[in-house]
């Protein structure tokens, strides 16, 4: 190859090279990725468990909740979250945090119909199974604001008109005599929320009596091994019943009990109703909401 034809091969080589690099930057870009508003995510905790139960009293401070004997217990068997701070004021707000992650800007405790998605739909994508257990409810997907001492406010799933107009989903709110029937048959489902009523989740009442309720109701379910194996068993507070005159706190205990908790256990991080429902979604295995469940603070430090 001569020198005098260096030059032209070098600018053919170069203007080969500048057609294709220009090709490239003016062809078809990759689609850019849609987030739907069910997201996976890598669980933020080891699963220790199998099976989820939340018990929700209402209208205690953290500090009062933790003086009660059996509460008390539940956090010496088990773990203790002394600085969950809920949502809102009144009851339902706090609810939907804890089902769906959002409040939806909901403010009070009239009756709402939501159309969007909540732990349901996640549960039900990973074929799991989920149920609330609600005392006093009616069924026949009752929707009234209150029969009794049930009251729809404290049944978050029966805000969201994906379960009030399916007659299956909606079933699987029942009235909580089930639970015994359910535990006898061994169909309890993966995740489940139990409501007492106005008097046993202390709103009528006092925390106090609230707690000996919860002592005679599940102190006996949780000496049953077929109750407690693989569950992990959580009682938390909507609100705290002084936050209109503290409202910078709104401080509530939960107590965790489970075979994967470490008995005696203590945190002090500060959680939210966000982060209990993303425990459940990271144990469960079912990714996340997409709302401030994603971002919630994930309970560690209490686990075997």
């Amino acid at each position: 190859m001569t020198s005098s034809l260096l030059p032209l091969i070098v600018a053919v080589v170069f203007g080969v090279a500048t057609c294709v690099t220009a090709a490239a930057e003016s062809g078809p870009k990759a689609p850019t990725e849609t987030v739907s508003a069910m997201q996976p995510a890598a669980p933020a905790v080891k699963s220790h468990f199998h099976r989820v139960m939340v018990v929700v009293l209402e209208n205690a401070s953290s500090e009062e909740a933790a003086k009660q004997p059996f509460l008390a217990s539940l956090g010496r068997r088990g773990a203790i979250l002394s600085n969950v701070t809920a949502e809102a004021h009144p009851s339902q707000p706090n609810y939907l945090a804890l089902v769906a992650g959002s409040t939806f800007g909901v403010r009070s405790d009239r009756n709402v119909n939501l159309e969007a998605s909540q732990l349901g739909d996640l549960l039900e994508a990973k074929g799991l199974q989920w149920k609330v257990y609600a005392e006093g409810f009616p069924g026949h997907c009752f929707l009234g604001p209150k029969q009794g001492d049930y009251v729809r406010k404290h049944v978050p799933m029966l805000s969201f008109k994906n379960v009030q107009s399916d007659p299956a989903r909606c079933g699987r709110v029942v009235e909580a005599a089930q639970l015994r029937q359910d535990l006898q048959s061994g169909s309890l489902p993966d995740f489940s929320l139990y409501i007492p009523n106005l008097k046993n989740d202390g709103h009528d009442t006092s925390v106090a009596f609230a707690d000996k309720w919860l002592a005679r109701k599940f102190g006996p379910l949780l000496a049953d091994p077929g109750f407690t194996k693989d569950l992990l068993f959580v009682v938390t507070f909507d609100e705290d019943e002084h936050f209109l005159l503290l409202p910078s706190s709104n401080h509530v205990l939960t107590v965790a009990v489970g075979d994967g908790v470490l008995p005696g256990s203590q945190s002090n991080a500060p959680y939210t109703h966000y982060s209990i429902l993303r425990l459940v979604e990271d144990g469960l295995g079912c990714g996340t909401l997409g709302r401030e469940d994603a971002n919630a603070a994930a309970i560690t430090g209490i686990w075997r």
